[in-house]
């Protein structure tokens, strides 16, 4: 059945890439909602792939001339607890970023209470390939008869290296093992990203961050932690679909871009 929240809860933070004060609260939404940002004194902004207009570093949406950015982390919660329609309240120029996971909105959606509604979830099964190839970079995916994602990254460099990841994806698991898996960034990128405007709000307390050669956190949360945070983009790119997928996702050295241009070529496929 679907699914939303039974009450109204709130949370304040700031913003990723403004750095600026961001406030959120999520409300309980009628079946066939799906999700929608809903902006002060704007309008409303629904959650699906075709309102994507930028996804380099970070996932927008912009729909009627209203934006709302850094949307990924808070879409990843709710695809993986499983709700299907609720109001996001936004104050703010972009999404809280917690502590740079999911684990902040999970658990605010758990204090708001996850409840069953009168309508049947809509889901689509994957009956043959799709993929995106760019140089080196590539995500498909196969049929399969579970939510499941394989993922791998690598980096040039003796911190990272290769790092390889597996998992069915279900509620308790993704709570568990990828919710708290946090985003990350390298600290020889920092100045040239804020020239650009972006990340004014990432410190050690909302991001992993990669040194010349040594991580610059106290100690990370899974020895994989940086794979698991890309899984967690993933489940939320996917997400903006706009259903449930029953699939096998197969992602080498993937990002937002690449996610989202397969997002879209299911859309095409499946027509919803």
């Amino acid at each position: 059945m679907q699914k939303t929240i039974k009450n109204k809860v709130r949370y304040r933070g700031i913003g990723l890439h403004s750095g600026e004060d961001a406030f959120l609260t999520l409300l309980p939404a009628p079946v066939y909602t799906g999700i929608k940002f809903k902006i002060k004194e704007k309008g409303t902004v629904k959650a699906c792939v075709l309102n994507v207009i930028k996804s380099d570093r970070e996932v927008v949406l912009r729909e009627n001339g209203i934006e709302v950015r850094t949307v990924e982390h808070i879409l990843a919660a709710l695809s993986g607890c499983k709700i299907d329609n609720v109001y996001i309240e936004l104050e703010g120029p972009e999404l809280p970023i917690g502590d740079g996971s999911s684990k902040t909105y999970v658990d605010l959606i758990k204090d708001a209470e996850i409840i069953e509604q009168e309508a049947k979830k809509e889901a689509i099964k994957i009956d043959s390939p799709l993929w995106i190839e760019e140089n080196d970079r590539q995500i498909i995916v196969l049929p399969a008869d579970e939510f499941k994602i394989t993922y791998l990254i690598e980096h040039n460099d003796s911190v990272i290296g290769l790092q390889y990841a597996f998992f069915s994806i279900n509620e308790e698991m993704f709570v568990k093992e990828i919710a708290p898996a946090r985003t990350f960034g390298f600290l020889s990128e920092v100045e040239d990203l804020r020239k650009k405007g972006l990340i004014k709000g990432g410190s050690l307390e909302n991001a992993v961050v990669i040194g010349k050669d040594r991580i610059l956190n106290d100690n990370l949360r899974f020895e994989n932690e940086l794979v698991r945070h890309k899984i967690l983009d993933l489940i939320g790119d996917i997400s903006l679909v706009g259903c449930s997928i029953v699939g096998h996702f197969i992602a080498l050295k993937s990002g937002h871009d690449l996610n989202i241009k397969l997002a879209k070529k299911i859309v095409e496929k499946y027509k919803i």
